[in-house]
């Protein structure tokens, strides 16, 4: 326990450590290549949590839009109701058709413009429903390349406790994975 208080250590943050004070070559190489695994790592996690803030933002203003085309159909109907009494009111004995053809004709204008609000809210709630697939995709490109990085940090500790080359070169192979997955995903999102 220090002055600041407790420290917690990963599994291999101990053997990384006394690596680095060493003078072992192999040691200090697996040392150099956690901490740049782990920033890789912490690098591909940021983003990864950043396209999922993306996606549930857009999945969030599709679900505004489509609310505001639901509120636009449902004062459609309403104008409709309205054109069909007026209608139907112009049909009634003793009337003078006259007095509601006016009203007819106001409210199926009125209805034509209320369309196209609903159907443009509708249209924009679908593009931002893609936006949030697509954003969804490349946050999981992004925890697959996380994940990677991750699993080979495990493998490089696994490395300096058993002092094996061919550990190394598995350890070396998955971070390069995670990397090329990284790519893919920064390439697949711009």
């Amino acid at each position: 326990m220090s002055s600041e208080g407790f420290h917690v250590h990963g599994p291999h943050d101990h053997a990384v450590e006394h690596a680095a004070h060493g003078s072992d070559g192999f040691s200090n190489n697996i040392a150099v290549m956690t901490a740049i695994l782990a920033t890789v790592g912490a690098a591909f996690g940021y983003l990864g949590g950043a396209t999922q803030n993306d996606a549930a933002l857009f999945k969030n203003n599709a679900a505004i839009d489509k609310t505001e085309a639901a509120n636009r159909w449902n004062y459609y109907q309403a104008k409709s109701a309205r054109q069909n009494l007026a209608e139907l009111a112009m049909t009634l004995p003793g009337v003078d058709p006259k007095r509601y053809e006016a009203d007819a004709a106001r409210y199926k204008h009125d209805k034509e413009e209320i369309k196209k609000d609903a159907e443009k809210f509708e249209e924009s709630s679908k593009e931002w429903n893609h936006k949030s697939d697509e954003a969804m995709h490349q946050h999981h490109q992004w925890a697959l390349a996380t994940t990677a990085e991750q699993i080979a940090i495990s493998l490089a500790a696994i490395t300096l406790l058993t002092r094996k080359k061919w550990m190394m070169g598995l350890a070396y192979g998955v971070a390069g994975v995670g990397i090329v997955l990284g790519l893919l995903a920064w390439f697949g999102g711009h």
